[in-house]
């Protein structure tokens, strides 16, 4: 993606900023920071510096932790950092600190700005249950459920009082950790307990809520910005229900399941949630949509979403450009009549997994990597050829965007995208995504979030014809130089006789 961004600058109250965070979502918050005629600096551990981050920065600083994760969670450390590189704002991306309330106040409490909401309003909505129960008050369709905060002593009951099937969340969750579907109420306890080991496990945090999991549902949300003075807009919906453990994997928009009536109706919906917390900066409000057409608030996460990218290319929105202005102290500028949408983008992620194997995360060198190119796609990534896939972060290793005149040609254009990237040295699941784009039912449209547990032949690795193997595993073993120079290799018996000819 190139941004070629005329805006005047001079009038912020930062002209360097720092991202606290890495890979891909840090390349792409620099392309905009720079194309602004900003410093755009990066905090790095060592397990990241050969990545494009580090390389495209106009500064990049070095930090350090007990594991690599535990460096881009040390918020001291990205502070001092941010001071000492006269950093004036810091970009969370998504992921590590991009919703700690606490992080936010300490940005704000060292003379920097924090590009995102305020801090409260990352308290509310960022806490599911807060943010459920707020949502409840004002007015807007939430699907039946239980809170423990309200009675831990009869939340149990309570839970049970929901009616099955049931979906236990902790309160402070994200990424499905924690998540558990509960159709027989006889195993309910030990779930809850689960549940909350989890909760404490991966958030330090064990409270739990219910409500009731509606099933065979889509995933549906909508991207909103809000300036601060009043002025609030939806920016479209999302149609993010193709997952695998709760984790998206295709995100496209429009959602093929809205008719226009509907898609105004939740995209109103949402930027109706965002005005009533007067939200500032981007954020996401996510609904779940039942095939009766109702649709129940979820969440919403207080920060940049992975899938922002679909957004930009069917409103030409630069969504990095609008945070950075916003939280610059610039209004908006534009209402909701003024946003247009052109075609049908889709987004997928590049993973390192082996979707055969229950999509474990795979490791290993990146010996080989073309990106594809051509009319209406985009690849962000934040890896380079050369560098290698580890363990230690996520298994993503890009996006693509494809963005044609319609959902056909986005399709068309998805597959001969896939068919052109050569990604080598770890296993991808990009033969899974190209099965999955070819399905009849996500050709259709039809899908919902365990449309994968639906079909998991789309996941599993078609065989190969033996002829087809033994060629594989031939051309593979004569690639490695151990095998080729034992094959080139001339016996002593024979390499005595010389140049002896009979």
């Amino acid at each position: 993606m190139k941004n070629s961004l005329s805006h005047d600058t001079s009038a912020w109250p930062f002209k360097a900023v720092l991202v606290a965070n890495r890979g891909e979502i840090a390349v792409r918050v620099l392309r905009t920071v720079q194309a602004l005629g900003l410093k755009g600096i990066v905090v790095f551990h060592a397990a990241d510096r050969g990545t494009l981050a580090v390389q495209m920065a106009d500064q990049a600083i070095e930090i350090t932790g007990s594991t690599p994760v535990a460096a881009y969670l040390d918020a001291k450390q990205i502070l001092k950092a941010a001071q000492d590189s006269g950093a004036g704002a810091i970009h969370p991306g998504y992921g590590f600190l991009s919703e700690n309330a606490g992080f936010a106040r300490a940005v704000a409490a060292a003379g920097l700005v924090f590009i995102g909401p305020l801090p409260e309003q990352i308290e509310l909505m960022g806490d599911k249950v807060r943010a459920r129960n707020f949502v409840e008050r004002a007015g807007f369709p939430v699907a039946p459920s239980a809170i423990e905060d309200d009675d831990p002593a009869s939340f149990n009951e309570r839970a049970r009082a929901v009616g099955t099937p049931l979906l236990i969340k902790p309160s402070a969750g994200g990424g499905g950790k924690g998540m558990r579907i509960v159709r027989d109420l006889a195993v309910l306890d030990a779930e809850i307990e689960r549940a909350r080991s989890e909760g404490q496990r991966y958030f330090g945090d064990g409270r739990l809520y219910v409500e009731r999991y509606i099933e065979n549902p889509r995933h549906i949300e909508v991207q909103v910005l809000g300036d601060g003075y009043g002025s609030v807009v939806h920016v479209f919906e999302r149609e993010c229900s193709v997952q695998r453990r709760f984790q998206k994997i295709v995100e496209e928009t429009p959602s093929p399941a809205l008719a226009p009536e509907l898609r105004a109706r939740i995209c109103e919906t949402a930027a109706g949630i965002a005005r009533s917390a007067a939200y500032r900066n981007a954020g996401t409000v996510e609904f779940i949509f039942a095939q009766t057409g109702e649709f129940f608030f979820l969440e919403m996460n207080t920060r940049l979403q992975v899938e922002h990218p679909v957004t930009e290319a069917i409103t030409g929105k630069d969504l990095i450009f609008e945070q950075l202005r916003v939280a610059a102290g610039e209004a908006l500028g534009y209402t909701q009549a003024d946003l247009r949408t052109s075609g049908h983008a889709i987004e997928l992620r590049i993973y390192a997994e082996d979707a055969a194997r229950g999509y474990t995360p795979t490791t290993g060198p990146l010996l080989r990597l073309r990106a594809p190119a051509g009319e209406g796609l985009r690849w962000d990534s934040g890896v380079v050829e050369g560098g290698e896939v580890t363990a230690a972060f996520d298994p993503m290793i890009a996006k693509l965007i494809v963005h044609g005149k319609d959902r056909s040609e986005a399709l068309a254009r998805t597959d001969h995208a896939l068919r052109d990237t050569v990604l080598l040295g770890c296993k991808t699941n990009i033969g899974f995504l190209r099965r999955l784009i070819a399905h009849p039912a996500f050709v259709a449209g039809d899908v919902h979030t365990g449309f994968l547990d639906a079909n998991p032949q789309i996941a599993a690795e078609p065989e190969l014809a033996s002829s087809t193997l033994h060629a594989l595993l031939a051309a593979a073993s004569l690639s490695t130089k151990t095998m080729r120079d034992g094959a080139d290799a001339i016996p002593d018996l024979h390499a005595a006789l010389g140049a002896w000819r009979n």
